[in-house]
């Protein structure tokens, strides 16, 4: 209760950046101050019930902490929308919000630049929020010693293998956000010198390198007809999903080693290979290999990422680009980025752990060794990375059956899964680049709402919060 205390009072505070864009603006500050009071009321009921414990925190209580955290916030994130009538239903209210802070982009929106500048502020602005985690952003500016803070980092901070940068963890969170920062930052910079207003740029920038993907404009960054944006964007989006463990290195210990990262060698080359092969496919399409080239590289940094931002329909793309994109949502970007997806060093440890067991199975005696960047993995990083892909494959089944009920064709039920299960944001079909999420009912947006939120946290912790011996004997 004194950690969900602590995060409303640090979201009440950044409620405070889409008023004063409202008030700039000249529109109604009403709904932000309104929602601002009511989670500020929350968050003193909270802190007022819960204490701090002595001794720490255990890992069940920092993973449920985590899970908690993620909810309220997007059900008090919602209250702008809905107070603003810019989204009045609740319930796709909180869709829109929970693809926000989740950094998926899904949308129930059909029409982006119809809202007020305030709201359309606050739906990017959760982006850049969600991107880096919550929780992160509360160790780099709130005091908290390092045994309450690390089962914190360690169940939101994505991928398979965490560390510390630094000794201290508050130190580890203020790194990886001074980074963060100073790369949207960067990227704010250049499409101002891309001729965008500020206001665009900046949105533009939360959506890039938290990798979210909402679009400030109907067509997406197809909107701004510039290839010099999209092209900035591309590469933003490329380096946001690159682990920012290995930017610590080459900028602050000014050392490229970590730049020989097996993962990052697997993510650039499966960059490469799925730009190249769909730039071939879709070349009578669109005019040529370049043209080809362009599109592809877009779009394939787009989706390997979760970011979802659109330059084309890829819905009218050939069936084999069609095809490896699916796949790419499902593989998603590297571990410890802002990008979603199952994370490339999941994919690399399970490769390895196959290879292994297949050869065990025909040299029983062998002793079988694996390694990541040269270092030994252990048991227990190979356990977790298994059934975190079994769990992510019976959820995605479960769920993807519990939507077939609504009647909607295949294409659309099974993308619109994976989409927010990987938090991309697109699908194909009906909620294609050109579509949105509107289709479902209430029932199914609440169940792809718990997709995002699982995906986000990589599905442990949210698991948590439904198993009872999470609970029992909960520290007092």
């Amino acid at each position: 209760m004194n950690i969900l205390g602590r995060i409303l009072l640090i979201e009440a505070g950044l409620l405070a950046a889409p008023l004063i864009t409202a008030a700039i603006y000249g529109e109604s500050v009403l709904p932000f101050l309104w929602t601002i009071l009511t989670v500020l009321a929350a968050a003193g009921i909270l802190l007022l019930c819960g204490r701090r414990t002595e001794g720490g925190l255990h890992a069940r209580e920092g993973f449920v902490s985590v899970a908690l955290s993620w909810i309220v916030i997007s059900l008090f994130g919602a209250l702008p929308f809905v107070l603003s009538g810019a989204i009045p239903n609740y319930i796709d209210a909180l869709f829109e919000i929970t693809s926000g802070f989740t950094t998926t982009g899904a949308s129930v929106l059909a029409d982006v630049e119809s809202l007020p500048r305030g709201i359309l502020f606050w739906r990017s602005f959760s982006h850049f929020i969600g991107g880096m985690g919550v929780l992160v952003f509360m160790m780099a500016v709130l005091p908290m010693d390092d045994e309450h803070s690390m089962h914190l980092l360690h169940a939101e901070v994505p991928g398979p293998v965490k560390g510390k940068l630094v000794p201290r963890m508050r130190e580890t969170a203020r790194i990886l956000y001074i980074i963060y920062i100073g790369m949207t930052i960067a990227e704010f910079v250049l499409l101002l010198c891309g001729g965008l207003s500020v206001y665009d740029s900046l949105l533009t920038a939360f959506g890039t390198t938290a990798t979210g993907g909402f679009g400030i404009r109907n067509a997406s960054v197809a909107g701004f007809n510039s290839v010099y944006v999209e092209m900035v964007v591309a590469v933003f989006m490329f380096l946001a999903g690159v682990n920012f463990n290995l930017y610590y290195i080459a900028i602050l210990k000014r050392s490229l080693k970590g730049f020989r990262s097996e993962e990052l060698g697997w993510y650039v080359l499966i960059v490469i290979f799925a730009t190249v092969t769909i730039a071939l496919s879709i070349a009578g399409q669109v005019g040529g290999f370049l043209p080809g080239l362009r599109y592809s590289f877009f779009q394939v940094c787009a989706i390997i990422t979760s970011t979802g931002y659109g330059t084309a329909d890829f819905n009218l793309w050939p069936s084999y680009a069609r095809t490896l994109i699916v796949l790419l949502m499902i593989m998603g970007a590297c571990a410890g980025s802002t990008g979603g997806g199952t994370k490339v060093a999941r994919l690399v440890i399970a490769i390895k752990s196959s290879f292994g067991e297949i050869r065990h199975q025909l040299f029983p005696r062998s002793t079988i060794r694996h390694t990541l960047d040269g270092e030994r993995l252990d048991g227990a990083v190979i356990r977790n990375t298994l059934a975190y892909y079994s769990l992510y494959a019976l959820i995605a089944m479960a769920s993807i059956l519990l939507l077939s009920l609504e009647g909607l064709d295949l294409d659309t039920t099974l993308t619109s899964v994976i989409s927010c299960l990987s938090n991309i944001g697109p699908g194909l079909n009906l909620v294609g680049p050109t579509g949105n999420y509107a289709v479902w009912s209430g029932g199914g947006k609440l169940l792809l709402c718990l997709c995002m939120l699982l995906g986000r946290l990589e599905i442990f912790p949210v698991v948590m919060l439904l198993a009872p011996g999470v609970w029992v004997g909960m520290k007092k």
